[in-house]
């Protein structure tokens, strides 16, 4: 072993170290795609011009026979080219990839044959950052009369050409965009309209929850308490993104925005945990969301220190699911005596013994309905009525036959008179008068 070639061992050496790299450069190059890029950045372009695509990867410093290819894709066609960017002028979805990585993002490039175009960048927008849009015309005329449109709606107007821009996009900026303008070409046409182009502005993050997780002790002259957590997400190709985070108390502010995403809630105060809440922010408060009211876990929980503690809500009383119950007397009918008070009873009912559940009371003692009270009510009052009208009937019929032979009848005058105030006086009474003819 003595008698080794040190220059051997030293290349054996060598390509261990090369090997390891090797290794290390294929696991890292796994784990990235390669940035697919557009220059011009518009998506959008006039027949017969060219754009430039560009694809950046990972490259490990190998010493190889042979550079690292890049491979091209138009669709599913496997383009001829090898090279770093490539020139292209035929619509379609482009794609790369580098060696020992897996294929990039499309770009999808169109080609429009009219005389106006609305190009949008290649790349995503997202929440916070300036969205550009240009109306262009037929080979860089200049468009009069600009307007550009989002939904239809008319958001923007220029005298010439000028792009429109969103300096901080936001998510409600999504959706259909076009323009409109005049050309000369050589006098000034009609109002000319782009194709709609859809637009969308990515979440830069998700709306942040607020969660407990977990209690801190009591450490010499500083209180325990519980831990909360501002929790969100940040979109995959921003995640490295720095985001602040600030922490409320109903409305007051209780910490200021901060790059750390706990905050302790001091003991006296842990049962009011539902009334905190967070927000998370850009460092440039360009993007700034606000988390839902906590929510505490189900009762019992060993985190739920509030369930103890914290008096209920005075909101859950009113709850539609919890109206206040109505009491309404029902009414009395006339005919039906009232039932005076019985003993064991209060101004609440009455008071059934313990153990024993109130029974249905008998048939004669159940309420009348409305239509049964009017009923009887109005009986008695028909009878006397029909009784009055037979009465005056007999009445008229004895003024007609005086009318007719006032001497003939002398003795009617006397029944008359008496008849007469016997109606006036003995209204409510059934007795009628015979009348003689």
């Amino acid at each position: 072993m003595n008698g080794v070639n040190p220059g051997l061992r030293a290349g054996e050496d060598e390509m261990r170290y090369l090997g390891s790299n090797i290794e290390a450069g294929k696991k890292r190059a796994t784990l990235e795609k390669p940035i697919l890029s557009l220059h011009p950045p518009w998506t959008t372009i006039f027949k017969g011009e060219r754009v430039t695509l560009r694809c950046d990867g990972y490259h490990p410093l190998l010493l190889e026979l042979r550079p690292i290819s890049t491979l091209w894709y138009l669709g599913h066609l496997l383009l001829p080219s090898h090279k770093k960017s490539i020139e292209v002028q035929t619509p379609g979805v482009y794609r790369c990839q580098t060696r020992g990585a897996p294929v990039s993002d499309p770009i999808h490039l169109s080609v429009s044959n009219d005389w106006l175009i609305l190009q949008v960048p290649f790349a995503a927008v997202f929440e916070g950052e300036p969205l550009v849009l240009r109306c262009r015309g037929w080979y860089d005329k200049v468009v009069y009369k600009l307007y550009y449109y989002h939904d239809g709606q008319p958001v923007r107007y220029f005298h010439s050409s000028a792009n429109y821009t969103v300096p901080q996009a936001r998510a409600s900026d999504s959706g259909p965009y076009q323009c409109s303008g005049t050309m000369r070409i050589p006098v000034e046409s009609t109002p000319m309209f782009s194709a709609k182009v859809a637009v969308t502005v990515q979440e830069l993050f998700q709306t942040p929850v607020l969660r407990v997780t977990g209690q801190t002790e009591a450490r010499g002259a500083a209180l325990g308490g519980v831990m909360l957590r501002c929790e969100t997400l940040l979109h995959p190709q921003k995640r490295d993104t720095p985001l602040q985070f600030a922490f409320y108390k109903y409305s007051r502010s209780v910490r200021r925005f901060d790059w750390g995403a706990e905050y302790t809630v001091p003991e006296p105060e842990v049962g009011e945990l539902e009334s905190y809440w967070c927000e998370a922010a850009t460092a440039t408060r360009s993007v700034r969301k606000r988390s839902p009211w906590l929510q505490l876990s189900g009762r019992g929980s060993p985190l739920d220190l509030a369930s103890t503690t914290a008096p209920v809500p005075q909101a859950a009383a009113l709850a539609p699911a919890s109206k206040p119950l109505s009491f309404r007397k029902p009414p009395v009918s006339r005919s039906v005596p009232s039932v005076t008070s019985v003993p064991n009873t209060t101004s609440a009912g009455l008071q059934f013994p313990a153990g024993r559940a109130p029974t249905t009371g008998p048939p004669a003692c159940a309420p009348l309905t409305p239509l049964e009270q009017t009923d009887a009510a109005l009986k008695p009052d028909v009878d006397l009525l029909l009784r009055e009208m037979q009465l005056l009937k007999g009445l008229l019929s004895q003024v007609v036959l005086e009318l007719k032979e006032p001497q003939a009848f002398p003795e009617h005058r006397e029944t008359l008179e008496t008849s007469s105030s016997h109606f006036a006086v003995s209204r409510g009474t059934p007795e009628t008068t015979t009348v003689e003819s």
